[in-house]
């Protein structure tokens, strides 16, 4: 039996479960890495159950999910290559920030505090959220609609409905309000140290189709560190949903290379 290269974390993103790694993950697997894809707290792969009753997710903080990763982490004999999408590349460089994992991947990271960038597609994305005050400790299941403009929009309506229909639960609220309120100031959950010098290696892969994080978001956040190695890769053409969209495995390949690289 060939030796593990590694152990490579993966973080799934707000609306997501651990289920729209799995294409990522039995590549990886195949690579010769040992791959986990903890959820986050509350979240399972039963997508029909937490439609059916997602009040378990009422509330959630960034924090909270971000300590639950850590926990996972601690756990391991050492330190993990760590790979996020969307929500989950917040938690890549949250966790980096924490001194966790050894390099760390963000795909169509949410940013960290104090990066103020907000293109019009983000916002109209995150109106189905932030347009309602009382979605702040409750859930939000996006319609065909919104999940096609926000995640799939160079798909026809048919393919998104199928995604949609195979991978979305609704989504808490907290996050995007906290993720909102700290866009000026680098203050707290998505608070990070940007001078922070024994930092791991970080790589932005950004979607050039992207609505909910364009490519613009990523390179503003990647501009907001002062130490360490910081890069972006953009991939024209691709939307938010890139870890599930035809040719992922392109993007696949290239974050694990520069992981091992670095």
């Amino acid at each position: 039996m060939a030796e593990s290269k590694g152990t490579v974390v993966l973080i799934h993103g707000l609306w997501m479960t651990p289920k729209s790694w799995n294409g990522w993950r039995a590549r990886f697997e195949t690579a010769g890495y040992d791959v986990l894809v903890p959820a986050w707290p509350g979240v399972t792969d039963d997508i029909a159950g937490l439609r059916k009753d997602p009040s378990i997710l009422n509330g959630l903080k960034i924090s909270t999910i971000a300590d639950s990763y850590a926990k996972v982490i601690e756990a391991l004999p050492e330190k993990p290559i760590i790979m996020g999408h969307s929500f989950g590349g917040l938690m890549v460089q949250l966790l980096l920030d924490r001194g966790y994992g050894k390099v760390g991947v963000a795909v169509d990271a949410a940013q960290t505090a104090g990066v103020p960038v907000l293109p019009l597609s983000v916002i109209k994305s995150g109106m189905p959220v932030l347009g309602n005050p009382l979605t702040i400790n409750k859930t939000v299941l996006l319609n065909a609609k919104q999940f096609h403009y926000a995640f799939t929009n160079s798909m026809s309506m048919e393919e998104s409905e199928k995604v949609r229909e195979e991978f979305q639960i609704p989504g808490p609220g907290k996050p995007l309000w906290q993720a909102a309120s700290n866009l000026f100031t680098n203050t707290g959950d998505s608070k990070v140290n940007y001078k922070k010098t024994d930092r791991a290696p970080l790589l932005f892969i950004a979607g050039g189709n992207d609505h909910i994080v364009p490519a613009k978001v990523n390179r503003k956040n990647a501009k907001a560190y002062r130490a360490g190695v910081v890069e972006v890769k953009e991939f024209p053409g691709r939307t938010h949903f890139t870890v599930g969209q035809d040719g992922w495995e392109e993007v696949a390949d290239y974050a694990i290379n520069w992981a091992a690289a670095h």
